[in-house]
């Protein structure tokens, strides 16, 4: 700043000292405060540009604030670049659009338009948190061993060093995906190599990835109906044409005329827990569907949703492991295992599909949470995390079957009861005279939050109307006081 400018004897816009800075022991340094009234005098125009500034010394004296603040605030705007300085002194910059800058948001019409796509993915309602009870999707978080955790976590920062701040593979640690191929193969059935798992920040990323590896926008993508809206979003981010096939008590339903008439590229099922129907798809089904894949050309995401707490029976396989080279990814998370912030997920992908995406998947993706990716490989390997897995099975059994018996007491509507056999959810159809999105905005008022069913179809039938409870962090002694104010709000939401 020019030594002859900050001498200069300007006179001091009256703008600059209409108001006293703030000398209070909690406010902002001063010379903040006045690059903050400098700056948005000129972003609002009344500093138009070409003003000189006034003289360092006569504003330090007309704000009673010492001449170097002053100069430090000058120094600051001349750096942005809302000044610029000369041999003729220092004027106020021009700026081609301060009104913008200057006056916040401004309204719809004056922005540039979003994508269309948006449209496709407003939420149906604030996600709720652990305070909501009867919430699906939200494990027993008070359950977690946090302690064996912590010391995962206390070694994997230990071990891995200084190296293990740095960026990672971008397909992920390779113990971990080492650890996931193991527990795949003996708990799941999955035949993959820790080369095919590729890890991800949870599931919704790995169905995300998917898309943009397998399509190009207009193609067409099949969608359980009633379905994940997870997987929805995914499809709708990637433009692609996106049809809703029902769902029955087998699971999935395509026949010879779908794939001769909507022939897919992609089709997105959750075979082991549907969600959140909770059905199965039967191996019938899962042979038909990957042979008429192969003979048409598409790719087969398998979300394997909720599979590892099968409550009743021996666990159900996947339909990854059903065959060699099947045209299946493989889509798993810890989010419900684990915990949900911890944003770990994975897909394991074809074989011969790696080969080819490998190249461009070290640019699409960067290696990162490392510490929680190699602590995550000690849980597994270590025998944690299946001992954690027993307990939950234990704890999530016992709370469907008591839940079950809350909603036989207390539920006093017309009701039937799905699922059960799998997962931390339970779906209660209603019929149609009992609007499920009523009833679900009227319970979050009392502390719960259920999911209306009509919300996770994209064309919804009269039949899908109920609602998705989850037991997995709602304690037992909770369920019978919770089911009889459900069935209150029942009653009052019945249309006549």
């Amino acid at each position: 700043m020019p030594d002859a400018f900050m001498d200069a004897v300007l006179p001091v816009p009256p703008i600059l000292l209409e108001q006293a800075l703030d000398h209070g022991p909690r406010a902002e340094p001063l010379r903040r405060q006045l690059f903050q009234r400098l700056r948005q005098a000129i972003l609002d125009g009344r500093l138009p540009a070409g003003s000189p500034l006034p003289g360092s010394r006569a504003l330090a004296e007309g704000l009673a604030i010492s001449r170097n603040t002053v100069t430090a605030a000058y120094e600051h705007l001349l750096a942005e670049g809302y000044v610029q300085s000369d041999r003729q002194g220092t004027r106020v910059a021009a700026l081609s659009s301060p009104s913008v800058a200057a006056s916040g948001p401004q309204p719809a019409a004056q922005l540039p338009a979003t994508a269309a796509r948006l449209a496709l993915m407003q939420p149906r309602a604030a996600r709720p948190g652990p305070a909501h009870w009867l919430s699906p999707g939200m494990p027993a978080l008070s359950q977690f061993p946090s302690a064996a955790w912590r010391r995962a976590l206390d070694r994997a920062v230990r071990d891995g060093g200084p190296a293990a701040l740095g960026y990672g593979d971008p397909l992920g640690e390779m113990a971990l995906r080492t650890a996931i191929a193991r527990h795949l193969a003996l708990a799941r059935g999955v035949r993959c190599t820790p080369e095919q798992v590729v890890i991800t920040e949870g599931a919704q990323e790995a169905l995300v990835l998917c898309v943009r590896l397998l399509t190009n926008p207009g193609d067409t993508a099949w969608v359980e109906d009633p379905g994940y809206r997870g997987a929805q979003s995914a499809l709708h981010g990637g433009d692609l044409r996106t049809l809703p096939l029902r769902v029955d008590a087998q699971g999935l339903m395509a026949d010879e005329a779908d794939w001769r008439t909507r022939t897919p590229r992609l089709v997105y099922t959750s075979p082991s827990h549907q969600y959140p129907g909770g059905s199965v798809l039967s191996v019938a089904r899962r042979l038909a569907l990957m042979e008429q894949a192969r003979r048409h050309g598409a790719w087969i995401i398998e979300d394997d949703y909720d599979s590892e707490f099968r409550h009743a029976g021996e666990r159900i396989a996947a339909m990854q492991g059903l065959a060699d080279g099947a045209p299946v990814l493989y889509v798993g998370t810890f989010s419900k295992t684990m915990f949900p912030a911890l944003r770990i997920g994975f897909v394991v992908l074809p074989e011969a599909l790696l080969a080819a995406v490998r190249p461009p998947l070290t640019e699409m993706l960067r290696g990162g949470q490392r510490h929680a990716q190699l602590a995550l490989a000690d849980f597994i390997d270590s025998g944690q995390f299946g001992r954690h897995l027993g307990r939950m099975r234990r704890l999530y059994r016992e709370r469907q079957h008591q839940l079950r018996a809350a909603l036989a007491q207390h539920l006093t509507v017309p009701h039937g009861i799905e699922g059960g056999h799998c997962g931390m959810h339970l779906l209660v159809r209603l019929p149609p005279a009992y609007p499920d999105h009523a009833i679900a905005t009227a319970a979050r008022a009392h502390g719960m939050a259920p999911a209306p069913l009509s919300a996770f179809a994209l064309q919804p039938r009269p039949e899908d109307n109920g609602l998705v409870l989850g037991y997995g962090h709602t304690p037992v002694e909770l369920f019978a006081p919770l089911v009889q104010r459900l069935s209150q709000l029942a009653q009052d939401a019945r249309r006549e």
